[in-house]
């Protein structure tokens, strides 16, 4: 079913979608609205939240996401400080005091009775603003930061990601995402670019989701490793939904570092690899693996360049592990002062914090974010170490917690649905790490706990840790964005 959106409670035609998308952008007008100026859409996941997007991609306005479930009083601070016009809401949506407020449903119906009968999403007017769109880091250590990109440049990765993926009218796209965030969002568009349906699905139960998919003739499926974990928990207790994903050629997984253990699994138990990306809010997409070439996260997207270094400038040799930078022309244009204006970036490439290495015909392996601890004379990664010891069948979380004498001491979290005991998983933690490595403390969680994004929530991982560990607080290197 090419060029249709399909959500819990509707189908409509890619014509449709637009007359409805364009209905809504005429709304928005009469609210006000012109080119150039900043909306804030706060909502869940919705064919009208769809309907929205493009409405005020088309009148060419600047879209500050917000994510349905913040605080109102940190919404009313980012509305102020974005000198937001608008707030468009839904009923899943905490308010957002201070800018006019409009509900998704009155748009709707105020389009309704205004629906073209031709007309297409035009992208002109927004891939001219400098700020066309503002998204927010999750703010786990302070208030969030609003990171502002070009509809230009927003746009120009976008297409980038369809040539490297094949994304086509004949595809029919299965976010398990959250859509007010980077990567939810991006499927969002790509389906608006390439042509491709989009299914609607509610992420947070994933079996319907999985009776959507094999409804819906669902060829792509993209989520978080975490998303994937539970899809193969419900895999478990329900064997015969596997039928149901007969025709997704691309499991894709993204948002947080994939480890091996649940990317094995997954090929064991569906025969089908886990096809990983990397990329980041303000970068956007940097990298995917694809079917036909399935290592790592793949290789860099055409017209990007990507360093692995100790220094920020001098490559490391293939296989070693650095700190990870890129140059893109689809990079953010700055970040969101408090009066507004924007506070743009300097130089061509962007340090991304995160860790990685690449292999000798470019592959990208991603680790995680940089945290770097200190223990027993050694200078150690948590996420480094996280990924070597999934090699003992597990995903692990580790956390730091100071000791005066080891430097550090280090708690593993092992993911566990069976409930092992800890001494089964350090036993086998002990056969995969260096001596320096090895876990001061095991304990085992049924599942980890959750972000808003989907990815390990640190913060929570790092309370566990600590109520379990008394006397002792999490170090710097425990909790990061």
């Amino acid at each position: 079913m090419p060029g249709m959106l399909m959500s819990m409670d509707s189908v409509h035609t890619g014509e449709e979608l637009h007359r409805r998308a364009l209905g809504v952008a005429e709304a928005l007008v009469e609210h006000g609205v012109s080119p150039g100026d900043r909306v804030v859409l706060k909502a869940g996941n919705s064919a009208g939240f769809v309907a929205v997007l493009l409405g005020l991609v088309h009148v060419g306005a600047s879209v500050v996401m917000l994510d349905h479930d913040q605080r109102s009083q940190e919404s009313a601070l980012i509305a102020g400080q974005a000198r937001a016009r608008l707030a468009v809401v839904d009923d899943q949506a905490m308010p957002v005091p201070g800018p006019p407020a409009v509900s998704i449903y009155e748009l709707l119906h105020a389009a309704t009775g205004r629906v073209r009968a031709d007309g297409v999403i035009d992208t002109c007017r927004w891939a001219e603003q400098p700020d066309a769109l503002i998204l927010f880091s999750s703010g786990s250590t302070g208030m969030p930061k609003g990171i502002v990109k070009s509809g230009c440049a927003t746009l120009e990765n976008l297409r980038r990601t369809i040539s490297r993926m094949g994304y086509g009218p004949d595809d029919v796209l299965l976010p398990l995402l959250p859509f007010s965030h980077q990567y939810g969002l991006s499927l969002v568009l790509i389906a608006l670019l390439s042509g491709s349906a989009l299914t609607v699905a509610p992420h947070y139960r994933l079996d319907r989701s999985m009776w959507m998919a094999a409804r819906t003739g669902t060829t792509i499926v993209d989520a978080t490793p975490a998303g994937y974990r539970s899809m193969l928990n419900l895999l478990a207790q329900r064997p015969t939904i596997l039928e149901q994903l007969d025709d997704v050629r691309m499991f894709c997984v993204g948002g947080a570092p994939l480890d091996s253990a649940l990317a094995l699994e997954f090929e064991g138990r569906l025969g089908r690899r886990l096809l990983d990306g990397y990329g980041s809010t303000e970068l956007g997409n940097v990298s995917f693996a694809t079917p036909g070439d399935p290592q790592g996260c793949g290789k860099v997207l055409d017209g990007l360049d990507l360093l692995v270094s100790s220094d920020g400038a001098t490559p490391l040799p293939p296989g070693e592990i650095g700190q990870i930078s890129v140059c893109s022309p689809d990079a953010f244009t700055g970040y969101l002062r408090a009066d507004g204006s924007v506070a743009t970036q300097a130089g061509e490439w962007c340090h991304t914090g995160d860790l990685g290495s690449l292999s000798a015909t470019g592959h990208l392996e991603v680790v995680g974010h940089r945290s770097a601890v200190h223990r027993m004379g050694y200078t150690l990664h948590p996420e480094v170490i996280e990924r070597r010891a999934a090699a003992c069948g597990a995903s692990v979380w580790i956390v730091p917690l100071p000791d005066e004498r080891l430097g550090n001491r280090l708690v593993f979290l092992v993911e566990d649905a069976a409930d092992r005991p800890p001494a089964y998983w350090r036993d086998r933690l002990c056969t995969v790490l260096a001596p320096f490595e090895q876990p001061n403390r095991v304990l085992v969680i049924d599942s980890v706990p959750l972000g808003r994004t989907g990815k390990p929530d640190r913060a929570q991982l790092a309370e566990l840790a600590t109520a379990a560990t008394p006397g002792l607080a999490p170090g710097p290197g425990a909790v990061h964005v």
